[in-house]
């Protein structure tokens, strides 16, 4: 399946990976060779996550349309809050935490096309439903990277959607025929034994935009594939996340909704946030050897990333054997992709045998 290729673009282990965002490493001794990743004897040496916390110690995801202005609000809260801000990922999120010099072809980052789905949103190669995929995935691994930020540095984060949001797409998809009734079943499989292991955000902040004003925003992006964007496709995102995700999110999260003119008062939605009680959801239960659990699962990416790998058949995502072997090959045939790292002469790195 699409999903399987991730492991062509990420070699497993914890040396692997570098996170997008600066994050504490666990101190336990200095060498000059390296820093140690946070590990059991960290934890066992007395390294707690709830002694860094303070109150803007949160995670909260902004959420809304396209072009709702998500963005903008996630910014200046973050600055007004002192909180670390993560852009809505894109699709070539993986190539930034490998730290890739050039993103990579589309075939080693999902095999699918964000144009393409806007420009043909039916496609029979199954394009939209492998997008839909890795684009959980990527938002499955930002949040990771989100979670790890705050167990390491005390330091709130602020999101642009997160891995729990992302369903309002596949629902709002399906309804306007995008992609099969075995896809959702699909998703939602995957979806349930990936997303349980993580909490939700602390607070989701809606921005509500209509979804007339949302087009005429694409529109004026001048962006060539955002010019036609279905206004059904728009109004169904919307009914997704009024109708099932908010209402369900606010069952373990703190939901504060502001209009786009609302939106703006930033200083009102800091009033908001801290006159909020945070009397619910899962985060309450946790304390310094639940955190420490947490940390270990979420710096182990290549375990979050296979929790998305379920051995079921499905043509829009399945890969064959021969298929695979020759997506294998060729990305070891890139530069500085047939070894690890440090030790591929065609890049010009220097390892022990090359000296």
């Amino acid at each position: 399946m699409a999903l399987r290729l991730f492991r062509l673009v990420v070699p497993p282990g914890a040396a692997a990976w570098k996170a997008v965002s600066p994050v504490a490493t666990a101190q336990i001794h200095t060498s000059a060779v390296r820093n140690l990743r946070y590990g059991w004897w960290a934890y066992a040496l007395g390294e707690r996550a709830t002694s860094r916390f303070k109150e803007n110690s949160k995670i909260i995801s902004i959420d809304g349309n396209l072009a709702s202005g998500k963005g903008a609000l996630a910014q200046k809260l973050a600055d007004k809050l002192g909180m670390l801000y993560m852009p809505e990922p894109d699709m070539h999120y993986v190539d930034k935490m490998t730290q890739e010099k050039v993103p990579l072809d589309k075939a080693f980052n999902g095999n699918c096309s964000l144009e393409k789905f806007y420009l043909e949103p039916k496609a029979s190669d199954g394009n939209s439903y492998r997008l839909q995929c890795w684009m959980y995935l990527m938002r499955l691994l930002q949040y990771t990277d989100a979670v790890e930020h705050l167990l390491s540095t005390g330091q709130g984060v602020i999101l642009e959607r997160s891995p729990f949001s992302d369903i309002v797409f596949l629902e709002a998809m399906f309804k306007e025929g995008f992609i099969r009734k075995q896809c959702v079943d699909h998703y939602n499989e995957v979806k349930s034994v990936s997303i349980c292991e993580f909490l939700p955000p602390h607070v989701v902040i809606y921005v509500d935009v209509p979804a007339e004003e949302v087009q005429k925003n694409l529109k004026a992006s001048g962006k060539s594939y955002l010019q036609n964007v279905p206004l059904s496709y728009l109004k169904s995102i919307e009914t997704a996340y009024k109708k099932n995700f908010l209402p369900k999110i606010s069952e373990e999260a703190e939901v504060l909704a502001y209009d786009a003119a609302q939106a703006q008062d930033i200083e009102r939605i800091v009033e908001d946030i801290e006159y909020l009680k945070f009397e619910k959801g899962p985060w309450l239960e946790q304390d310094d050897v639940t955190y420490h659990h947490m940390r270990m699962l979420v710096e182990d990416k290549q375990r979050v990333a296979n929790m998305t790998c379920i051995p079921r058949y499905l043509p829009e995502v399945t890969v064959g054997a021969h298929e695979f072997d020759a997506a294998y090959y060729a990305f070891k045939s890139l530069p500085g992709k047939k070894y690890a790292e440090g030790y591929n002469e065609d890049v010009g790195d220097k390892g022990i045998w090359l000296k």
